[in-house]
């Protein structure tokens, strides 16, 4: 490697945003981090998914921060594509003058290394011609509320806050302002500039490595490595190979090895409608989430993972406490902390003015009661293909059944986590039978002690309220609440419902089920894309609206499948693929114009997609 000759330094721009799916993600499974299209980070925090942005400059492009590297010419055409099977980053800038390439990653170089040091590496290399390449980093720590000291190190610069310190070592002389390191450097054909931003880990603020060709080399190396050692593990050998193994890998990068859970997403605050109010913190475990991710990981044979978030979710278990809300929180912390109180940050403009900007996530101290089914058929999944849950755990799961016992009939805010009082939901209902139906089970299979009888006559007294007061008659089709009497309820359709056969509640051929899926059609889907319900007919107690939900558009395509109608399921299921981006990644929403909506990438989206693409490659068979 030639190192980067350095030139006067250059004003950069960081004004404006990039679309939300205009992002890739790379992540080192203790944090992650935006790249745009046009080479920029705008966003990142470290060292942990939860910890205040370094990079922020997504939810605010004056205030948030950035890292950007890029040409100095004005017409440049940006591709980005993942390194094949990894989750490295590749970047190409064509230019008139040449064309360079970013490539970024985050190395994991050992498994639950307590040591572990984390790198973001970003390395640009001219491919061709003769290139004049500008890089700022400049951070805003602490979600921008704060302005990082800066200095000079042995091998580059330190910024330096109140409770973190970062380095950059580099093959190009950067210099110094208040706040921000940046330079202007030439590239000719083959040479190589090298950037690595790390933690600091000794008073001078950087380590003893040198920043050279063969370190830079091993690390990209070590880290291809790693991805196609896991990636094998995979059983999936389907026609959307490329697709299954995309929501693999970026799953994997949302778990935090560390602890084993599993997040919803790695970002905060991407609204769900531009320039509206619903903007929520995602850095959390939804044990809703998490259960279906394990879900996804068991049918791929990723049976690690799964035994890692089922140690995690013991803990939750063991700790559980009887309150208002249930003996198990909605979402937790990485750590398992239960309290996320919800803050609003008035100094950040938000995602293209969509504010308010929240941390902390007021739906932990909600009632949700369809948690306990979907926690509880995952770990039926789990005894059933994997090594088995302890007795210790079994206890756990029995004293927590005594209590869903006791207020299954109760009202909640349910699935989609709404905001105006609790209702009494069909779905809510569906997931406490689930619940029962898959502890009696598990007692069956394996000999565990449990009160089956007490257990049974309460699964059927929840099937018969879903049949008599979920049910409206009149328009065919299960509805969102359940009626207060014995009169009909009022028609308001939810796709969660679509999941009645993939649970085991009803077969896909019944006449009730058929139905409900044509007023579902009907009524909230929109060609492939499916909404989870009207605001309009069902008020959540938020203004503004949304757009399509990622997963529930692939529930339908599962729905389809499972009612034997294949070749629409495998259009559907294409025409959602069309909506990926450009690296094969989804955000939690679809608006009707194809862009990209709320947190991203989503983690329930592409359990949903792995799900989905199984069952109907199973069909096709």
């Amino acid at each position: 490697m030639t190192t980067a000759r350095a030139q006067e330094p250059t004003d950069s721009d960081p004004s404006g945003y990039l679309p939300i799916a205009e992002h890739g993600l790379i992540g080192d499974l203790r944090t992650a981090a935006l790249v745009g299209t046009d080479g920029r980070i705008d966003w990142f925090c470290a060292p942990r998914f939860d910890s205040p942005s370094v990079f922020g400059s997504l939810l605010d492009a004056q205030r948030g921060g950035y890292w950007e590297i890029r040409p100095r010419c004005e017409s440049v055409t940006h591709h980005q594509f993942y390194f094949p099977d990894t989750n490295i980053l590749l970047t190409r800038m064509l230019t008139e003058h040449g064309i360079v390439e970013v490539q970024d990653f985050m190395p994991i170089l050992r498994d639950k290394d307590p040591d572990h040091r984390q790198r973001l590496v970003r390395r640009v290399v001219n491919v061709r011609g003769h290139m004049t390449m500008s890089v700022r980093i400049a951070p805003r720590l602490d979600y921008g509320r704060e302005m990082p000291r800066t200095e000079r190190t042995r091998q580059g610069v330190r910024f330096t806050g109140r409770e973190i310190s970062l380095s950059v070592r580099s093959t190009v002389d950067l210099e110094l302002d208040a706040t921000d390191a940046y330079a202007r450097f030439v590239l000719c054909e083959g040479e190589t500039a090298l950037f690595i931003l790390e933690t600091a880990d000794d008073e001078d603020g950087t380590t003893s490595d040198p920043v050279e060709a063969t370190a830079a080399d091993e690390l990209f190396d070590a880290t291809v490595t790693y991805w196609r050692n896991w990636l094998k593990q995979s059983t999936y050998t389907g026609r959307w190979r490329e697709m299954v193994h995309r929501s693999a890998l970026t799953l994997k990068m949302m778990t935090h090895e560390p602890t084993g859970a599993i997040i919803a997403a790695p970002t905060l605050g991407l609204p769900e409608q531009l320039g509206g109010r619903r903007n929520w913190d995602y850095r959390y475990v939804w044990i809703r989430d998490a259960a279906f991710s394990l879900y996804a990981m068991v049918r791929l044979g990723f049976t690690q993972e799964a035994q890692e978030f089922i140690d995690w979710l013991a803990a939750r278990l063991r700790n559980a406490t009887n309150g208002a809300a249930g003996p198990l929180r909605v979402m937790y912390s990485i750590d398992g902390d239960a309290i996320l109180p919800e803050e609003t940050l008035d100094h950040l403009e938000g995602y293209r003015g969509s504010h308010p900007v929240r941390i902390g996530n007021g739906a932990s101290d909600q009632c949700q009661l369809d948690i306990y089914g979907e926690l509880i058929d995952s770990i039926y999944l789990f005894n059933k293909y994997g090594a088995g849950i302890s007795h210790d755990s079994w206890a756990d799961l029995c004293g927590i059944l005594d209590w869903l016992l006791k207020n299954w009939d109760g009202a909640d805010e349910s699935i989609w986590e709404t905001r105006a009082g609790q209702q009494k939901h069909t779905y809510s209902r569906l997931m406490c039978w689930v619940a029962l139906e898959r502890m009696v089970r598990m007692a069956r299979q394996r000999g565990l002690p449990g009160d089956l009888v007490r257990w049974m006559r309460v699964r059927d007294e929840i099937y018969g309220q879903i049949m008599a007061r979920g049910w409206n008659p009149e328009e065919r089709t299960f509805v969102q609440r359940l009626s207060d009497d014995d009169g009909h309820p009022k028609t308001i359709m939810d796709a969660s419902l679509l999941l009645m056969p993939m649970v085991k509640f009803l077969s896909p051929t019944d006449p009730r089920f058929r139905s409900t899926v044509e007023a579902i059609e009907r009524r909230l889907v929109v060609d492939s894309l499916v909404f989870r319900y009207n605001p309009e007919e069902a008020p959540d107690g938020l203004d503004g609206s949304e757009g399509t939900f990622s997963i529930c558009s692939f529930w339908w395509v599962e729905a389809l499948v499972r009612m034997g109608e294949v070749e629409r399921a495998r259009l559907a299921l294409e025409k959602m693929f069309t909506y990926a981006n450009h690296v094969g990644l989804y955000a939690e929403q679809i608006g009707l114009t194809g862009e990209h909506l709320g947190n991203f990438p989503q983690a329930f989206t592409h359990l949903a997609l792995i799900s989905s693409a199984i069952n109907l490659d199973h069909r096709m068979t």
